[in-house]
């Protein structure tokens, strides 16, 4: 499954940069897209703002195809404080504009799958699917807005996975 997750990710960022090429982050002195994969990072305290953490949950497994099914789960979390030239009275608006960037990373809703274990990454036979976003409820804590979008993520396993 790690080259489904790998291939989202890298489709996510992609797709990121493209809709919003201005929302980055700062993590270990290099800017980078602002998307990032929790497990992947050093812990954090507290998530940042204004970036998208993907935070795998769950995964399952279909043995009763031709050809074994993977099911993992995803939680999209972002939150944010607003702008600084508006005290952060624009948090709502920035958050419904999250929201829009989430529904443009995931659409369409497949992907290539590739090995990224090897330079440049190599194509495999089948592809990343997943689900329309589930988006749970707004959660305010402070001056802090955070939002939460699951997808499940399907890939068929191809030999040597």
């Amino acid at each position: 499954m790690q080259n489904a997750k790998d291939s989202f990710y890298v489709a996510l960022r992609a797709r990121l940069v493209a809709i919003n090429p201005a929302r980055t982050i700062l993590l270990r002195s290099v800017v980078r897209p602002g998307i990032l994969v929790e497990e992947a990072e050093a812990p954090f305290g507290q998530l940042p703002p204004d970036v998208f953490v993907l935070r795998w949950l769950g995964l399952g497994v279909d043995l009763d195809q031709p050809s074994t099914l993977v099911a993992d789960e995803v939680e999209i979390v972002y939150s944010t404080l607003g702008t600084q030239s508006f005290g952060g009275l624009d948090r709502g608006r920035q958050l419904s504009a999250m929201d829009a960037e989430v529904v443009g990373m995931l659409t369409p809703f497949w992907t290539p799958k590739l090995n990224y274990t090897a330079t440049p990454p190599g194509a495999m036979q089948t592809k990343v699917f997943w689900d329309e976003p589930v988006f749970g409820a707004v959660t305010g804590v402070r001056d802090r807005l955070t939002r939460s979008a699951r997808v499940v993520v399907y890939s068929y396993l191809e030999a040597g996975e």
